[in-house]
């Protein structure tokens, strides 16, 4: 009876872990919505100093929340071992990534609504 009732929890775990991870890759694929609606709204020009200043924002964000937002929010940081990481089937890396993705999705959106106005540096600054 312990054997089945390991198996379902688990199991509830697993399907739990699975369910964030979709939720994070369809946030995720939200960026690309981002960079071709902003794509679509600047001159023919300035098309691939835009999609450019989206990636730059992503990656910049990102870094900037796995080292300090989720630090700040959870009191966690990641400098441990793998097999302390992938406790409970990789639960908290996979809401580490969907809590990423949002915080990532915040520069896309402003990035959009000053698209052609603001300079390149300032808003690599703004994104972190």
């Amino acid at each position: 009876m312990d054997n089945i009732s390991s198996a379902i929890q688990t199991l509830s775990e697993s399907a739990n872990t699975l369910f964030i991870l979709i939720g994070a890759i369809m946030v995720l694929a939200m960026h690309a919505g981002f960079a071709f609606l902003e794509v679509g709204t600047v001159r023919h020009r300035n098309q691939v100093n835009a999609l450019v200043k989206i990636m730059s924002d992503f990656g910049f964000s990102a870094l900037a929340y796995f080292f300090i937002g989720y630090w700040v929010a959870y009191d966690t940081t990641f400098f441990s071992s793998a097999s302390v990481l992938s406790e409970g089937n990789g639960y908290e890396l996979v809401k580490f990534f969907f809590l990423m993705t949002f915080a990532a999705a915040i520069p896309a959106i402003i990035s959009g609504g000053v698209a052609e106005r603001a300079k390149f540096t300032p808003m690599l600054v703004a994104a972190a």
